[in-house]
């Protein structure tokens, strides 16, 4: 067994108490389903659907367009309403197939049968598992049928289960694991008939002593899978850092965990795999926590993709009684995404609403002062990066210096340096931008 943590890291108040022991409840969304065409990495998918049109449940809606891309079916039925442009999480807006839910959720033919996976040819677990539009439903949105047909299978050493869930406030992985336990395992299983010479590996953070003990008595019987707990730490559910941890690896810049002899997907992903290839169900529904000291009542939810932010909130009672949020978040306080308002809709990648009483960038803001170089940030990135000297040279545009001296685009944005600066400097803010700055012009050349 390698390192049970990483270098750097930083240890925020993980928020979690609010959620973590809320069992799961499904909601049923009440108004009309919106599916972006570019919910995972990728090409968009393409529409296989027309204004009008009646669908059902699980219904294929927009197919693949391209080798890295994925399917988008349907999780309601009703009738396609638009095919247009709406609102993401990121205040832009993407072609979008609209639905009008008509509340019966009457499913296509075939969903739900029951399959062997062991009559099955690896070709044939990727077909379903492509067919299913299954993306890295952690946050990267990776297709999943790309990430489980590397150049080389003999070559993957460990199939990792990621459960880290090191986010701060977000609880639905920890429901997951707790709950789910022998459909993550049957994932897991069915992860490894692709990999001969793999061993699968369900890594949890030690905060979560119910979903250890779940799993582990989930893969009790399996002699090729085990649970490998870690320091809580974030941000241990970082690919590089799980690569770290569990195989004794670093990646760099441009590699793929393949490459090192891993490959890996978060634990609701491993269950889609499940339930794809052994129920016959396409990516419907994902979990889901809405959660903040401003949440009435935080809860974890098994929502079906397409459904408005607005009834998340709904689902959790609103706003406290008297309480005026500033600030909301599509995910957790390191990594999510700041929202001006709710007028926008789940996607597959997309898995907690955070809503707090206070904006702690703003409170930064008015406490910011030029850097003391105390080095703090240096300590606690997990890449061993320089984000005062990125920062130095972010700031006078000299972006040679910053990819190719500083290695700045190495940096994954998990916002430990932000979080422990005592200037209150926006360094990750500033890092991403400068990153999209030189793709941009790498793209334009």
């Amino acid at each position: 067994m390698y390192n049970k943590t990483f270098r750097g890291g930083v240890h925020p108040d993980d928020g979690k108490s609010f959620a973590r022991d809320i069992p799961f409840q499904t909601w049923l969304p009440k108004g009309d389903m919106v599916f972006h065409l570019n919910q995972h990495i990728g090409k968009p998918a393409k529409p296989v659907v027309q204004k009008g049109d009646q669908v059902l449940a699980g219904q294929l809606i927009a197919e693949a367009d391209g080798f890295v891309s994925a399917n988008i079916v349907s999780s309601c039925s009703g009738k396609v309403k638009a095919i247009e442009k709406r609102k993401n999480v990121l205040g832009t807006s993407d072609m979008s197939i609209v639905i009008e839910n008509d509340g019966q959720y009457t499913l296509a033919e075939g969903i739900g049968t029951e399959v062997d996976y062991t009559t099955l040819t690896g070709p044939e677990i990727l077909d379903k598992v492509k067919a299913a539009g299954i993306v890295g439903l952690g946050g990267a949105g990776f297709p999943t049928h790309v990430k489980l047909a590397p150049k080389n299978p003999n070559d993957i050493r460990f199939v990792i289960a990621n459960g880290a869930e090191c986010e701060p406030y977000i609880c639905c992985d920890d429901q997951l694991m707790r709950n789910y336990a022998d459909e993550i395992v049957g994932g897991l299983k069915i992860m490894l008939t692709l990999f001969p010479n793999a061993e699968g590996v369900i890594l949890i953070e030690e905060n979560k002593p119910e979903a250890i003990a779940a799993m582990e008595k989930a893969c009790s019987g399996e002699s090729n899978i085990r649970v490998h707990r870690v320091v809580p730490k974030y941000p241990q559910g970082g690919e590089r850092a799980i690569m770290d941890v569990v195989a004794g690896k670093h990646i760099k810049l441009g590699m793929l965990p393949a490459d090192v002899g891993c490959v890996v997907d978060n634990v609701a992903t491993v269950r889609a795999i499940y339930r794809a290839v052994c129920k016959s169900e396409p990516l419907m529904e994902r979990g889901f926590t809405v959660s903040g000291d401003a949440v009435k009542n935080p809860c974890n939810l098994i929502v079906k993709i397409g459904t408005g932010l607005e009834e998340m909130l709904e689902a959790a009672g609103g706003f406290k009684d008297g309480v005026e949020p500033e600030k909301l978040l599509c995910g957790g306080p390191m990594m999510g995404f700041a929202m001006s308002d709710l007028d926008a809709v789940v996607n597959k990648n997309n898995n907690a609403l955070t809503i707090l009483a206070k904006d702690p960038v703003a409170q930064a803001e008015e406490q910011q002062t030029a850097c003391i170089r105390c080095g703090r940030c240096a300590h606690v990135c997990p890449l061993g990066l320089t984000p005062q000297m990125m920062a130095a040279a972010a700031e006078k545009k000299d972006y040679d210096r910053y990819e190719n001296k500083l290695y700045g685009l190495e940096c994954i944005a998990c916002g430990s340096c932000t979080f422990v600066c005592p200037a209150k400097r926006p360094l990750m803010q500033l890092f991403k931008q400068t990153k999209s700055e030189i793709m941009a012009a790498k793209r334009k050349k």
